[in-house]
C-alpha cells in the first residue's frame, strides 16, 4: 500500500478535538504489525460493568466474521455485573476468510476477555482493511497484555489513530446535555475514507457516554439516528463488509435512567447524540479519498422521505455529477439525469434546482435569472449545497457526499500493493 496521504483539504481546522474523558471507559493502542509497520494498528477499549451497549452493522451479504460475531453478541443477554471490551485492528478486515475468519475472531476475543476479566460474550471485535487475507490473530493476542496494562481514560486519540486505514486524519466529536438535573457527556471517534455508502452502520465508529440509558432505548435511538447520519452519507456508493457503529452508556453521570424514547430527558440526550453522530459521519465525507469538495444534497417535494433519500443518493453517487463537482463545472444537466435514473416519482415540469442561493432551474426549465458565470463561481467553493425540488409531495431528505478526483483512482489502484 502507498505511504501516508496528505491531510484532506476539507479536514476540520485545529486537528483532533480534545475529547472529554468518559467515566467508566478506558482506551489503549499498540503496534501489532497486522499489516502496517511503525504505527499503532490495534486498539482496546474497556467499558465498566453496568453499562448498556448498542450497535448497528452493515447489511452487506458478504459481511465480515467480526460483524457476524458482534451481531450475535449484541443480541445476547448481558450480565450487568460484568464489564465489556471492544477490540479493533486495522490493515486487515478479516472478511471473506471462511473458517479461518471465525477462528481468528474467537481467538482474539477470548484473549481480550482473559486480559480484562470479562465474559467472552461481552467482547466486541472489529477489523478494517484488505479483504480476503487471513487475519494474523497471533500478532494481536501477543499485544493484549500490553494493551490491558496501558488502559487510560485519556487515550481516545491514540485509539482513533489505531483504527485508521486510508484516512488522512482521525475523527472525533463530543457534546454535552442536561439530563435529569445532571450534565451528561458524549464522546466518540470514527474511521472511514473510502468504500463508503453505509447501510445500517458506518465504516467503524465508537461513541461513549456517561449517561444512564436502558439498552433497548439506546439500541432503538441508535438505529433511528443512524438513518439520518451515517446512512445519509456516501463517498463512492460501495458499502463496506465491515461497517460497525457502537454506542456504550456507562451510567456514571448519575442521571435518572432514560428508559423511554419519550420525555424531555430522552429528547435532550437524543439531540446531543445526533450531533455527535452527524459530526463524525460528515468528517468521513470530508476525508473521502481524494475529495476536494464537501457537498450537501437536499431533496424536497418528493413522494416520501424515503423517496427523497433515494434521489439524493442517486445524485451523490453519480460519477458524472461527482466529476463535474471536481472540475468545478456547474453542469446541472447531470443532476437532472441523476434524478431521472433514480426511478422515483417526479414531475418533470415542476423540478427545480438550486446551487446554494442561486436558482438554476424551476418548473422543469432553466431559470430566466440564472447565469452560467454565477454557477461557475459558486462551484469554486470547497463546500457546495445542492437543493432539488421534485414537485410531487412533502418528502424531504439530505445526504452528504464529495467529489470524485483522480486521487481517488490513485489511492484505490494500489490499495493492496
Amino acid at each position: 500500500m502507498a505511504g501516508p496521504l496528505s491531510r484532506s483539504p476539507l479536514a476540520p481546522a485545529g486537528g483532533f478535538p480534545a475529547l472529554p474523558r468518559i467515566a467508566g471507559v478506558r482506551f489503549a493502542a499498540a503496534e501489532a504489525g497486522v499489516r502496517y509497520r511503525n504505527r499503532k494498528d490495534v486498539m482496546l477499549a474497556e467499558i465498566a460493568a453496568g453499562s448498556a451497549v448498542a450497535g448497528v452493522f452493515t447489511r452487506s451479504a458478504t459481511r465480515s466474521a467480526p460483524v457476524l460475531w458482534c451481531e450475535e453478541k449484541i443480541a445476547a443477554p448481558h450480565d450487568p455485573a460484568q464489564g465489556f471490551a471492544i477490540l479493533v485492528n486495522s490493515g486487515n478486515s478479516n472478511a471473506f476468510t471462511g473458517k479461518n475468519g471465525h477462528e481468528a475472531v474467537e481467538r482474539t476475543a477470548r484473549g481480550a476477555a482473559d486480559a480484562l476479566g470479562v465474559p467472552l460474550e461481552h467482547v466486541f471485535v472489529a477489523s478494517t482493511g484488505v479483504i480476503g487475507e487471513p487475519l494474523p490473530a497471533e500478532r494481536i493476542t501477543a499485544r493484549l497484555a500490553e494493551l490491558a496494562a496501558s488502559l487510560d481514560e485519556g487515550q481516545a486519540e491514540a485509539a482513533a489513530q489505531a483504527i485508521m486505514t486510508t484516512d488522512t486524519f482521525p475523527k472525533g466529536a463530543a457534546a454535552t446535555a442536561a439530563v435529569g438535573g445532571k450534565t451528561v457527556t458524549i464522546s466518540g471517534f470514527a474511521k472511514g475514507s473510502g468504500m463508503i455508502e453505509p447501510n445500517m452502520g458506518t465504516m467503524l465508529a465508537y461513541v461513549f457516554t456517561d449517561a444512564a440509558v436502558a439498552q433497548p432505548v439506546l439500541q432503538q435511538m441508535l438505529r433511528e439516528l443512524c438513518d439520518v447520519t451515517f446512512n445519509a452519507i456516501t463517498v463512492d456508493s460501495d458499502t463496506s463488509t465491515s461497517d460497525t457503529l457502537m454506542v456504550a452508556a456507562t451510567g456514571k453521570a448519575g442521571n435518572p435512567v432514560i428508559d423511554s424514547l419519550d420525555g424531555t430527558d430522552a429528547q435532550a440526550f437524543r439531540q446531543a447524540l445526533h450531533g455527535v453522530l452527524l459530526d463524525l459521519a460528515q468528517q468521513i465525507v470530508r476525508d473521502g479519498e481524494g475529495a476536494t469538495k464537501f457537498v450537501s444534497i437536499t431533496v424536497e417535494g418528493a413522494a416520501s422521505d424515503a423517496s427523497a433519500r433515494i434521489v439524493g443518493k442517486a445524485i451523490g453517487n453519480s460519477p458524472l455529477v461527482k466529476t463535474a463537482l471536481a472540475g468545478e463545472d456547474p453542469n446541472w444537466g447531470r443532476i437532472v439525469a441523476a434524478i431521472g435514473k433514480a426511478g422515483e416519482p417526479a414531475d418533470r415540469d415542476r423540478i427545480g434546482i438550486r446551487f446554494g442561493d442561486i436558482l438554476v432551474a424551476e418548473n422543469g426549465w432553466v431559470a430566466q435569472s440564472y447565469k452560467e458565470a454565477d454557477g461557475a463561481a459558486y462551484m469554486k467553493r470547497p463546500e457546495i449545497a445542492i437543493t432539488v425540488q421534485m414537485g410531487v409531495g412533502e418528502g424531504r431528505a439530505t445526504v452528504w457526499t464529495c467529489d470524485l478526483t483522480h486521487q481517488y483512482i490513485s489511492i484505490n489502484a494500489d490499495y493492496r500493493s
